[in-house]
């Protein structure tokens, strides 16, 4: 534990809490562009957090705990895995503990904790939506393990600051059958474990296609406003590790120096990422639900293949 892998991991964690919301409303923005329309503005998301924020917080009959709870270990998961994922820095104090499966695991019980709270209302939304989520899960957790772990195989570690440092020492590996295998697969689940078209649709309330927003649709005020600030958090960390696993240029090792560089460059990347997914949007339509297990059912078979060519393959 260093002093610049204490002040790395609380630049991730502040990058990360305050930066999200912004990413959003960029994607937003991107798309209200492209279709033509001026667009509500970056800033609208911590706006609608700030509103949210001042309402009061309502329960439905007959929930418990667990409908309570859930927002909190949503927001808490993702705090973590922005404190330990490589962001800015491959120096974070928790680097050692916290590894592929550790941050995998990180992002399961999040979801899984919101499922559970979709079934706590009780309702035909509620549970429908957290079904659906759950098979989502099923397929998604094993993709991204598969995809990091081929990665992890050339470097004989899945502590994930390892991979990213060997991908900065040897950047032929980035174009090599492993790497653009491995970013297919973590492509598709970084989409899907977000809820993006085409797996789902964060901007719709049609009952029949809905998977996260069928999950909250009984939250409100700040409850609401720590799910949504939760769910923007992860697709910060989910899209930032996809660039700095496969271009992890201008990201910090132990030095302070270069941590206000990192920053800017992650941000930029981020964006980036950000912008692309949302362009892509625009020219897609949602699959149907039994069609998506196949899409991620394909990104599986390219996780495995990634692995089995890593041992293959120098």
């Amino acid at each position: 534990m260093t002093a610049a892998g204490i002040v790395g991991a609380t630049a991730q964690v502040l990058l990360v809490g305050a930066g999200s919301p912004l990413l959003v409303g960029l994607m937003r923005q991107v798309r209200a562009r492209m279709e033509g329309r001026a667009g509500p503005g970056v800033w609208q998301p911590w706006r609608d957090l700030r509103k949210l924020l001042r309402k009061e917080a309502i329960a439905p009959d007959g929930t418990g705990p667990v409908f309570r709870l859930a927002p909190l270990v949503l927001a808490g998961t993702a705090l973590v895995a922005a404190a330990v994922v490589p962001i800015v820095t491959t120096a974070s104090p928790l680097d050692g503990s916290a590894d592929l499966f550790a941050v995998t695991a990180l992002l399961a019980l999040g979801t899984v904790a919101l499922a559970l709270a979709g079934l706590d209302t009780a309702t035909a939304f509620g549970g429908m939506g957290a079904s659906r989520e759950v098979v989502v899960l099923a397929l998604v957790e094993p993709t991204i393990l598969m995809s990091v772990f081929a990665l992890s195989a050339r470097v004989g570690s899945t502590d994930l600051g390892a991979i990213v440092t060997s991908t900065l020492h040897r950047p032929e590996l980035v174009v090599s059958p492993v790497s653009l295998l491995a970013a297919v697969a973590l492509a598709v689940v970084v989409i899907a474990e977000t809820g993006r078209l085409p797996v789902d649709n964060p901007s719709t309330h049609l009952e029949l296609t809905m998977i996260h927003e069928a999950m909250v649709l009984e939250y409100a005020g700040p409850d609401l406003a720590l799910v949504e600030w939760a769910s923007a958090m992860r697709l910060t960390v989910l899209l930032g590790l996809f660039a700095n696993l496969f271009a992890p240029w201008g990201i910090a090792g132990a030095s302070l120096v270069m941590l206000p560089v990192a920053v800017v460059v992650f941000a930029l990347k981020v964006a980036l990422l950000g912008g692309t997914l949302a362009a892509g949007e625009v020219f897609m339509a949602k699959l149907r639900m039994f069609r998506v297990p196949e899409l991620l059912a394909g990104s599986f078979v390219m996780a495995v293949l990634a692995v089995a060519a890593s041992y293959f393959l120098v």
